[in-house]
């Protein structure tokens, strides 16, 4: 089932990460077992961000974090010594839970082999790397994970963000969405549906080198664009490609550091509705999303089956 929800301010930013809240809030009912955000946030520009996890949820309230704060912090030690040796200058870092963490960082080289680097480390992930991305994923609904990560005040231009019900995978952090695009920066995506060739073409992309984290379908949809703008193609080339190169029913957004997309199957089964202006374009699985941030008189409709729509900042 799933939900998902987007939004670009075309020209302007705005608080972002509120209003992203409130259209995943809206959207609870369509999957209360994680929640994730891609924030493109007003940051200076010069150094990456990156968010990463050196462990999983267990639980608000449980006493296994404690038990576990050794060997988070143990892990943590081993990212900062990997980091040094890569030539990485950290300039802030931020632990924002006991497995969560978020760096300011300068680096300059391949951020494929730095993010190899860096995930060989037992149970560490990066979640995303970006200038402007801050891409945030956790168990529970949208007000939850955004009070535990203090995402109410992030102001930027554009945002994705998805409401899960586990169905093909665990209840964890790792299948939750968005999906980073590795090993690019800046880019995220978020799906709502489900791809039948999933594994055949995992094995094709992990012979070609990209790397999966879980076993969730949606990931695919992230590595199978990353490896198409690897070899060249533009993100909008990627996303028509991925019409017939992806089968099965599905919706997902994909957002970059200037431009939000959307793509369709060719059956159309997954809803999405969605609203444009001058000033803004907003989408969601369901109506009520968009009405969570524009509660006037609007006219929203329903893309056609087969389209594929990308905005620019």
């Amino acid at each position: 089932m799933c939900g998902i929800a987007g939004l670009i301010h075309r020209g302007k930013s705005s608080n972002v990460g509120s209003e992203l809240q409130l259209m995943l809030q809206a959207l609870k009912h369509r999957g209360p077992d994680s929640t994730g955000y891609a924030l493109y946030a007003e940051n200076d520009g010069q150094n990456f961000i990156m968010r990463f996890k050196v462990g999983e949820n267990v639980g608000e309230g449980s006493t296994s974090i404690n038990e576990d704060s050794s060997v988070y912090d143990k892990r943590k030690k081993m990212v900062d010594q990997m980091l040094s040796e890569l030539g990485a200058k950290v300039i802030k870092e931020d632990r924002l839970t006991p497995y969560s963490f978020r760096y300011e960082m300068q680096f300059n080289d391949d951020l494929m082999e730095f993010s190899k680097k860096i995930e060989s480390i037992e149970s560490v992930e990066i979640l995303s790397i970006g200038k402007s991305l801050e891409l945030i994923k956790d168990l529970g609904d949208a007000e939850a994970v955004s009070k535990r990560y203090g995402l109410a005040d992030v102001k930027g231009t554009h945002a994705i963000g998805h409401a899960r019900m586990a169905t093909e995978s665990g209840v964890d952090i790792k299948s939750a969405h968005p999906f980073w695009g590795y090993p690019f920066s800046d880019v995220s995506v978020v799906h709502n549906g489900q791809l039948t060739n999933y594994w055949n073409n995992r094995r094709v992309l992990e012979n070609k080198g990209m790397r999966f984290m879980s076993e969730c379908d949606s990931e695919l949809i992230a590595v199978y664009l990353a490896e198409k703008m690897r070899n060249g193609a533009t993100l909008e080339e990627g996303m028509k490609d991925s019409l017939s190169g992806l089968d099965g029913v599905f919706t997902y957004f994909v957002a970059t550091k200037d431009s939000l997309g959307m793509a369709k199957d060719t059956m159309a089964a997954k809803p999405l509705v969605l609203y444009e202006s001058d000033d803004l374009v907003a989408m969601g699985s369901e109506e009520i999303a968009i009405r969570s941030i524009l509660p006037q008189e609007i006219d929203t409709y329903d893309p056609f089956d087969g389209e594929v729509k990308v905005w620019q900042i």
